[in-house]
């Protein structure tokens, strides 16, 4: 069996990204924007991911970056139509516009792995039985919007995830957004909803915003803020950020790791496409702060 540190899984995106009514096709998903920033920190990551056939010439750029892939055939794939205003990249209209489908246990090869993050794109990719027979395998980090995020004709919206506490119990990481800790908890002060998360099983909760990142362990909070200059990459964000604070915690202590889930973040933000920066340098900054 090949040693991994992370096997990231999660369906591969052709996303469409329309800026002031000009389109652009561009790869996406969080196995696109977290596996490249994993294997930047220097950890060995494999990518299990499910895409139309047609579409798998868009994973060598994973491969080229040394990152292990196992792509399955799927009837589509997955996608989201990203609406911006440049005026405000903060805010977007998401539309979905493909599926890659379901995995299966059959699916996921039996690699020797340090961590599992899963990172489904809508609801549907991953149910409740795999994630159990994953999360005994290795610590097992989760995005909470592929469970919660459900396409509806033309619209992707937020609703409640039944097996929400059953499924958290398996959980080590979980990442969610400020808009999806408020639609779980009902809770709007951030700090509150960490806390409620945390109380359903997770042991480190990584909560997003516009301006950083916060994460809840052992009943510490820390807090990293987004500093960028521009939001021309504003796309992949949030999995950068997770793959980022769930790489370092290989290395690091959680303090730490939201250090540099915050700087990378940042810096990402200002380029499309996942973040292909120098690690030297984010450590030569932060010994400096």
């Amino acid at each position: 069996m090949a040693d991994f540190d992370i096997l990231m899984i999660g369906n591969f995106a052709k996303d469409k990204l329309i800026v002031d009514g000009v389109e652009e096709i561009a790869s996406g998903g969080g196995v696109y924007y977290g596996s490249v920033v994993i294997k930047r920190l220097g950890l060995n990551v494999a990518v299990v991911t499910r895409l139309h056939p047609d579409d798998f010439p868009r994973l060598e750029e994973l491969q080229q970056e040394g990152i292990r892939v196992f792509p399955i055939p799927a009837d589509g794939t997955s996608g989201i139509a990203n609406y911006y205003q440049s005026s405000d990249m903060e805010r977007r209209i998401c539309i979905p516009i493909g599926f890659g489908g379901r995995y299966s246990l059959d699916d996921i090869p039996n690699l020797n792995v340090k961590a599992i993050q899963l990172t489904p794109l809508f609801s549907g990719e991953v149910d409740l039985d795999l994630l159990r027979q994953l999360s005994r395998r290795a610590p097992l980090g989760m995005d909470i919007q592929g469970f919660v995020r459900v396409p509806v004709g033309n619209d992707l919206v937020f609703q409640p995830w039944a097996e929400m506490e059953q499924g958290l119990k398996s959980v080590t990481w979980l990442k969610v957004d400020r808009a999806e800790a408020e639609f779980l908890t009902g809770e709007s002060d951030l700090q509150q909803a960490a806390r409620a998360l945390s109380e359903m099983g997770p042991r480190e909760i990584v909560l997003t915003q516009s301006s950083g990142v916060t994460v809840f362990v052992d009943g510490n909070f820390y807090s990293a803020p987004f500093t960028p200059r521009s939001l021309a990459g504003r796309t992949g964000r949030g999995d950068t950020c997770f793959s980022t604070y769930i790489a370092m915690r290989q290395q690091a202590d959680p303090a730490t790791a939201c250090r540099w889930a915050g700087m990378i973040t940042s810096q990402k933000q200002e380029t499309p496409g996942p973040w292909k920066g120098n690690p030297d340098e984010i450590r030569e900054f932060l010994s400096r702060i």
